[in-house]
């Protein structure tokens, strides 16, 4: 009894944690591109703007939650709740410290790139069902896209599987005691960087909304309670990209060396951190990451996303994986001499 309590108590926890800090990254998104930007953010309602996410989430909510009347109704209902669904269920393997976890796994890291890529279920007939030729060339370009990059970002991360010798993020994150593997695998992080930029359609990659273009993209249509679960699911997914990055390539909830308690008397305010300390943290540091791209970085032509892809990211992907299997098997040929 005492363990559904407990397996409960994580999913409440992980369930709110993440859509709490969802809607907080509205927040720190405007502060975060007001800064890089040298300009003034959100500074009017309550402290430093706090309560402009409160207020932009209580007009979206107050909208009219409307249908246009040629969509195909039960599919423009569904799609929205199918990207919020696939993103919360990808944070069900994620391990934010030892035994935290609601689902640990043997094939954990495999689930999330099936949710990932279930997700593009929702924008395709979010676009389709629209009825609208904007909607309907941003849901293709969202679909494209995305399938194309799933491919890289599945390449990417058999290096770090070779290494850790496990799908299991818990036993990755173990492997990694010694040495980050954001070391041995650096193409393997730019890489999967890249394409989880392009998974979460953000800039520069937002090519299926770029409004210069297309209105709006595959959520021209969507108003009120619909278009905030888009919205929303769009800021879930950087989180746990973030959080994938942290936990496949930064130790997860491994402290650096340097501040491990066993060097010394130097570390020891350091060790007094949580291991969940350690893995908010640097999610958070690659949250800012993701927001500064875009504000510095320009959008790219749709062709030249998926020449770069195809031509650039896939041959580095192999290679990577090719380099990988060849240390290993010369490392393991020395050893066994």
């Amino acid at each position: 009894m005492n363990q559904i309590l407990r397996h409960l108590l994580i999913i409440a926890i992980v369930l709110f944690g993440s859509l709490s800090f969802a809607g907080a990254l509205i927040w720190v998104e405007r502060r975060l591109l007001a800064l890089f930007q040298d300009r003034w953010g959100p500074n009017r309602l309550g402290p430093l703007g706090l309560f402009q996410g409160v207020a932009d989430m209580v007009k979206i909510f107050m909208k009219e939650d409307w249908i246009p009347p040629l969509a195909d109704k039960p599919v423009f209902v569904l799609a929205p709740a199918v990207i919020l669904v696939t993103v919360l269920m990808s944070f069900s393997v994620i391990a934010f410290a030892p035994g935290f976890v609601v689902a640990d796994l043997n094939v954990g890291l495999l689930f999330f790139l099936a949710m990932s890529s279930m997700g593009v279920y929702s924008v395709a007939l979010a676009g389709w069902s629209s009825n609208n030729k904007y909607s309907l060339l941003g849901g293709m370009r969202a679909a494209a896209q995305m399938l194309s990059y799933e491919v890289f970002m599945g390449l990417s991360l058999m290096g770090v599987v070779a290494l850790a010798g496990s799908f299991n993020l818990s036993e990755i994150v173990k492997a990694q005691q010694r040495m980050w593997f954001c070391i041995p695998q650096f193409p393997g992080l730019v890489i999967f960087l890249i394409a989880g930029l392009a998974e979460s359609h953000r800039l520069p990659f937002d090519l299926p909304e770029a409004e210069a273009e297309l209105v709006a993209g595959y959520h021209s249509e969507y108003s009120g309670f619909k278009f905030a679960m888009f919205f929303i699911g769009e800021y879930l997914s950087i989180t746990v990209t973030s959080a994938l990055i942290v936990t496949l390539f930064f130790g997860g909830w491994l402290g650096p060396a340097l501040f491990d308690p066993s060097r010394g008397a130097a570390s020891a305010a350091a060790s007094a951190l949580l291991p969940a300390g350690w893995f908010i943290l640097k999610t958070l540091c690659f949250i800012c990451i993701f927001i500064l791209m875009r504000a510095a970085l320009p959008r790219p032509r749709y062709d030249q996303l998926m020449a770069f892809g195809w031509k650039v990211m896939l041959p580095l992907a192999l290679l990577n994986l090719l380099a990988t299997g060849g240390i290993m098997l010369a490392v393991a040929g020395a050893g066994g001499k």
